[in-house]
């Protein structure tokens, strides 16, 4: 009996586990209807789509690609940044306003314009006795010199040996003093206009920086500028321009001539006039300078080599 009974727990035993194995393929079954489900709710999540996202990313992309998005082309390969390069960006407005050029007794009785043209005179004369009196003072009076005419207070600096060395717009280090004092005069000054032109001799200038004369004047009509700058005056009063020789005072057939040609003229103009004057044309902060078209490439420019002997401007 109990060998009949062990065989049978034996049998009973076999056969419970003959029935688990047979059973294992539902486990490998059920992941995969899982996965399979997972699948199909990604698929189902990802043909839900936004239209009016969609719309809105193809017109991006259109607009991209069609040269809209860069200014003057049809195509990104057409455009290629050449027709934006040729635009020219206005520079910014300046809110404060200009000092008035000529033209500030309109509508003034005659004894206003009488008493305004007094007032007027008396102030340049005064302007004109501290710039003399420091030129004396400094031992400069033969290359500072100041005069009052129709137009206005004209200072005229000689450049050589005091504000620029030969070639060069980077004033000297002994300028420092005398172009100072003569920002803080016409900062205190305040109401006139300060028109600046640098002047050269005829003799021609070839390097990389300044391809002609046009570019050496205005260059150090500009550092003339940006020293006033510095010394207080109002950028709205200043007006930097270049001349080259067309001005010249005396004849550049000799050394002599030439070194009083090279040199910066500062003109403040009368405002107490029924005519206004003309404002030079500027660029960016109230200063520019001028240059003539034919000019403004070297490529226009015809270079003559400065004889070795001679003065540079």
């Amino acid at each position: 009996m109990a060998r009949h009974g062990g065989r049978r727990r034996g049998g009973g035993h076999g056969g419970g586990e003959h029935e688990g194995g047979d059973e294992r393929w539902l486990l490998s079954y059920a992941d995969m209807m899982t996965l399979l489900v997972a699948l199909f709710m990604v698929l189902f999540s990802i043909s839900s789509v936004n239209k009016s996202k969609l719309e809105g990313l193809q017109k991006s992309l259109k607009d991209a690609f069609s040269g809209r998005v860069l200014p003057g082309g049809t195509s990104i390969m057409s455009a290629g940044g050449t027709s934006a390069d040729k635009r020219v960006i206005a520079p910014p407005q300046s809110t404060q306003p200009q000092p008035q050029m000529g033209g500030a007794t309109q509508g003034m009785t005659a004894a206003q314009k009488a008493a305004a043209r007094a007032a007027e005179a008396k102030d340049f004369a005064q302007l004109k006795a501290r710039i003399d009196a420091f030129a004396a003072q400094q031992g400069i009076s033969g290359q500072v010199s100041t005069r009052v005419s129709a137009d206005g207070l004209h200072i005229r600096i000689l450049t050589d040996n005091l504000l620029f060395d030969s070639g060069s717009a980077v004033p000297k280090q002994g300028s420092y003093p005398l172009l100072a004092k003569l920002g803080t005069v016409l900062a205190r000054e305040g109401s006139h206009a300060v028109v600046v032109e640098g002047h050269t001799d005829s003799m021609p200038i070839a390097s990389a920086r300044f391809p002609t004369n046009w570019e050496l004047s205005a260059a150090r009509a500009t550092a003339v500028v940006r020293a006033f700058i510095v010394a207080h005056v109002s950028p709205d009063r200043l007006t930097a321009s270049g001349r080259a020789d067309r001005d010249a005072i005396t004849s550049n057939a000799t050394p002599d001539g030439r070194a009083v040609n090279r040199r910066v003229e500062i003109l403040l103009p009368r405002e107490m006039t029924d005519v206004p004057a003309p404002r030079p044309a500027s660029t960016g902060n109230g200063t520019g300078s001028i240059v003539p078209p034919e000019l403004s490439h070297p490529l226009g420019t015809r270079i003559v080599p400065r004889p070795a002997t001679e003065a540079h401007p």
